[in-house]
């Protein structure tokens, strides 16, 4: 019964489930959650943010960015539902703090932490329908902590460090039910250029990149075999941003992502060795075992070799890595600093995942307080997990307000 439930609730929690195809090699990592977006208003970017402008959540996404934030301090919520269509209990939330400081404020700190949590699972041991459910919850959570510094007017770098918690076991009173734990962190970069006097507008460039969740595999049996790489992945992105005039703003940036997690092995198919136009059983079992090799080569390499080997052991060689890339577009409009629409396209190879959605948000600011709300379309056969669902995120910014040169 218990790995019952564990394999439902990882194939809930798992943003990359579909049904693949036989030639597909989908990435599949332990604890996906760090990789949803938490905020609305990246995720009404098409989860984009290691290069947009800085905000209080920029702690997911380029912490670097803390540095050029225009309020010392800020706090902020947000709440996202998922897996609506089964479920009104699973969802994603998230709170942040960041506080810039030091002489002309050069350097930042931030703290956030992650909940997702599954909701109430009902186990019976049997199919007697008046028995009386034992009822879990399922959770993980990640709490981080990052610095930010200036190294130029112009350019900041950070570094955070994360601990991971998931809680997914299910204790039936004969197996240790811990959770499983581990660490992670991230090294970021972030530029920002001065404001440009063009032709008929004037304009600011922008640049970003992250190497994030950076540790040790996640284990749930304390079995090398069966522990699961963190979903360490590698953002770039770039932006620029059209400043009309003192009322009127618009954002474009691009994004590339890739999991930094070795290609799973490729199905081995059986050969037909005695030419009699059929493979035989004592022939599937050559393959089966050629493949079962493989899977288990696959699982005892270490995070530190898979960061170096994602880049070049795709079984179909460069093509398929750049497969494994996926990137977004997105594009931010403000009105006097009060009022914003978003919208975004997100795209993932259909070998890979098979994501592609379209993505609206709208921002409101009034004082110190911002709300922040997106929507998600699929654009894929693949159902998307947050596909008609409203995200909500709030801001409180205070404190001294820095100039943007």
């Amino acid at each position: 019964m218990k790995k019952i439930a564990l394999l439902l609730t990882l194939v809930v929690v798992s943003q990359f489930a579909k049904a693949q195809e036989d030639n597909s090699r989908v990435i599949t990592t332990g604890v996906p959650f760090l990789l949803i977006a938490a905020d609305a208003r990246s995720a009404g970017m098409a989860d984009m943010g290691v290069a947009t402008s800085a905000d209080a959540f920029s702690q997911q996404y380029n912490p670097a960015k803390y540095a050029f934030s225009l309020q010392k301090q800020g706090f902020s919520v947000s709440y996202t539902p998922y897996l609506t269509s089964i479920a009104n209990d699973i969802s994603l939330g998230q709170i942040t703090y960041y506080n810039r400081f030091g002489a002309e404020g050069r350097s930042a700190f931030a703290g956030s932490l992650r909940f997702f949590g599954l909701g109430d699972i009902e186990l019976r041991e049997t199919g007697d329908p008046n028995e009386v459910p034992r009822v879990v919850n399922p959770n993980e959570l990640a709490l981080d902590g990052s610095y930010s510094l200036k190294l130029s007017e112009r350019f900041s770098m950070a570094v955070a460090g994360r601990y991971i918690r998931s809680s997914l076991k299910i204790n039936d009173g004969s197996n240790d039910a811990s959770a499983a734990s581990t660490f992670a962190v991230d090294v970021a970069g972030y530029y920002q250029s001065e404001e440009v006097a063009y032709n008929d507008f004037n304009g600011r460039w922008r640049a970003g990149f992250n190497f994030q969740n950076l540790g040790p595999k996640i284990s749930y049996d304390n079995d090398d075999l069966n522990n699961n790489f963190l979903p360490a992945n590698m953002r770039l992105g770039g932006g620029f941003d059209f400043i009309f005039d003192e009322y009127n703003k618009i954002g474009v940036t691009a994004e590339i992502t890739k999991l930094l997690v070795p290609t799973p092995p490729a199905l081995v198919a059986a050969i037909d060795a005695d030419g009699s136009g059929a493979i035989e059983p004592a022939e599937q079992d050559i393959a089966d075992d050629a493949y079962a090799q493989a899977l288990s080569d696959y699982r005892k390499i270490g995070w530190t070799e898979g960061v170096f080997k994602s880049f070049n052991d795709a079984p179909d060689g460069f093509s398929e890595e750049l497969k494994e890339f996926t990137w977004a577009l997105g594009a931010e409009y403000w009105y006097q600093d009060s009022f914003a629409m978003r919208l975004g396209f997100f795209n993932e190879n259909e070998l890979k995942g098979a994501r592609k959605f379209f993505t609206l948000g709208a921002g409101f600011k009034y004082n110190v307080v911002k709300v922040d709300v997106s929507y998600l379309f699929s654009a894929s056969k693949v159902r998307n997990p947050l596909e008609n669902t409203l995200r909500f995120s709030l801001t409180f910014n205070f404190g001294d307000n820095f100039d943007e040169l």
